[in-house]
């Protein structure tokens, strides 16, 4: 018999659909009581869905949560209910209520607000400045929103040094990238060990813009280790009973809470009894069958999947359009959109100029075929001879220049545009986070698009993910033929990636280095980079910031991703580094 049955409510809401998120919310309230469930938590600001952005400088954003939040307490029978939702009071605060017999018992506003990477909070919300610890039936729990226990000390302390919580939940809305779920559980582990505290983790699942949401949802005893976790990438009610014995006799022998201190201690902790929902028998939780652990191409095919999946449901499309070069970058596009939106609802234009080899066209036909999606042929050496001769007096006759390379990229993004104005298609540009460090791309051409799938893979992920992709299949979904072709935009004679770039298993870990980590010229040189391909790298990089602001938003994988994470002006006088 456990102490406390809990639920986490790993669910995925839709940004200002107040009326549809409360719907969901109140049908996992039902699932957690039927379930037998004590406390139910969702994540971090779900009746508004995250992140709401400068709708939270509308005030009808504001009243339309805390409408919700009202109208779904009216729900909420004897089962205690945490909900994550935007709160207007002196300011507008980031907060949880605590929902019960049809009321809002109590809230708790978040306190430590991130203002880094892809986060604003800082901009939208004020800090909380009080504290709270639920009472549940004599078992105090605490109850924190994400960043706060992201660092030791702050309002968690608190609940525990000075409230006696427990147990302590945390409402979340952390987004992916590459290698960060391992990182989100040891630090649950180590703030669980800090208190000593049991720590329930909720995060959210699902994407918004290019961000998407992992869940990972997990429970972590100090004594016994993870009591459950939930799966990733998708919904799921995680139930688990939380045996609290083992903590209070650690507590007895070694009262290491009683020392905690912090900085940030609040005047006012308030205490709010509750009362568990009344039961007829124990409740008996079976044992979670612990999810399978991703690998880090599992986790990043995933999340371009859920990623573009959510992104055209969420704006009202239903299909998506891209050109199919015969190259590794539209390959993979291809691949996952297949993946997420069913091959029915995916169209491939290969559009062959007169350098485009007959090996670019075998290799597009036989992927189209391998992934059951539709190939439209349409030829561009008409428009590229029209456009050569319109620009003839001005430009002069020879179109072999890089002028004319870009005429065929921009002639291919219109057609692509074309075909979306006339059926309604979403757009997919298929370039990748090297060609965009670089600015080897096209502005209007390859670079045209409503959805940039794969903007944040280096061009040795994208080879690695294609290789994930037919192993995964358990066949050749992506021909070896084009996974092995050296890569080319075939916009002249015998092109080739490395005319123009140093080769990618040398350029991308220096991009790594100084895009991703932050690196500066002086460190990667001391790092063993070669100078001179540093300082190539790092001018080249900075020259073609005022490309990349006018690309297309794309899925974040990385910790730094351009977009959000990297705001770099486009008139500075740092070009090239320091």
């Amino acid at each position: 018999m456990s102490e406390l049955v809990l639920a986490l409510a790993q669910v995925n809401t839709a940004v200002g659909d107040f009326d549809a998120n409360r719907e969901k919310v109140a049908d996992y309230i039902h699932r957690a009581r039927e379930a037998g469930a004590d406390l139910v938590v969702f994540p971090e600001l779900c009746l508004s869905g995250y992140p709401p952005e400068d709708l939270l400088l509308k005030p009808e954003c504001t009243e339309a949560s805390m409408a919700a939040a009202r109208e779904l307490a009216d729900e909420v029978g004897d089962i205690i209910a945490v909900v994550g939702f935007v709160e207007g009071d002196y300011d507008t605060f980031n907060s949880a209520a605590v929902m019960n017999q049809g009321q809002i018992k109590c809230v708790y506003r978040k306190v430590f607000l991130p203002n880094y990477g892809v986060f604003d909070e800082k901009r939208y919300f004020g800090s909380g400045t009080s504290n709270v610890v639920l009472d549940v039936g004599g078992i105090r729990v605490g109850v924190t929103i994400c960043e706060d226990i992201w660092f030791p000390g702050g309002p968690m302390e608190d609940q525990v040094a000075h409230g006696g919580a427990e147990l302590v939940v945390n409402l979340s809305a952390s987004p992916f990238n590459r290698g960060k779920h391992s990182y989100r559980e040891k630090l649950v582990e180590a703030r669980a060990m800090d208190g000593p505290v049991v720590i329930a983790y909720v995060n959210t699942v699902g994407a918004q813009d290019e961000l998407v949401f992992d869940g990972g949802s997990c429970v972590y005893h100090p004594q016994m280790g993870f009591l459950a976790r939930a799966a990733r990438f998708r919904e799921e009610l995680l139930l688990c009973g939380v045996d609290l014995g083992p903590l209070k006799s650690s507590r007895v022998l070694e009262p290491r809470f009683r020392y905690s201190s912090t900085d940030h201690t609040h005047d006012v902790l308030d205490v709010c009894h509750l009362e568990r929902p009344a039961r007829t028998a124990p409740v008996e939780v079976p044992e979670a069958t612990p999810p399978q652990e991703l690998t880090a191409e599992e986790e990043i095919f995933a999340a371009l999947t859920m990623g573009l999946s959510e992104y055209v449901a969420k704006n009202g499309f239903t299909s998506v359009v891209l050109g199919l070069s015969g190259g590794i970058d539209s390959a993979l596009t291809a691949a996952i959109a297949a993946e997420a939106l069913s091959p029915e609802n995916v169209t491939c234009l290969f559009m062959p100029s007169r350098y485009t080899a007959e090996v670019s066209g075998m290799g597009a036909e036989e992927l189209a075929r391998n992934l059951g999606v539709r190939l439209i042929t349409v030829p561009i050496e008409g428009l590229f001879k029209a456009y050569e001769e319109a620009l003839a007096d001005e430009l002069g006759s020879d179109g072999s220049d890089e002028t004319f390379e870009n005429v065929q990229a921009r002639i291919r993004g219109n057609i692509l545009m074309a075909f979306s104005n006339r059926f309604g298609w979403l757009v997919l540009a298929t370039g990748n986070k090297s060609e965009l460090s670089m600015g080897y791309c096209t502005l209007y051409g390859d670079m045209a698009g409503g959805f940039a799938l794969i903007k944040d893979l280096l061009k040795t992920q994208v080879y690695e993910i294609s290789e994930h992709v037919n192993e995964r299949a358990g066949r050749e979904i992506i021909p070896r033929e084009i996974i092995e072709r050296p890569p080319t935009a075939e916009l002249r004679s015998g092109q080739l990636d490395s005319d123009s770039l140093p080769p990618y298993p040398l350029l991308d870990p220096v991009l790594e280095a100084y895009v991703e980590q932050g690196m500066s010229i002086s460190d990667m040189i001391a790092g063993g980079f070669d100078e001179a391909l540093v300082r190539r790298v790092v001018a080249t990089v900075d020259s073609n910031e005022y490309k990349r602001r006018q690309a297309p938003v794309g899925v974040k994988i990385t910790p730094r991703a351009f977009g959000r994470d990297w705001r770099m002006p486009i008139s500075n006088r740092m070009k090239g580094g320091c």
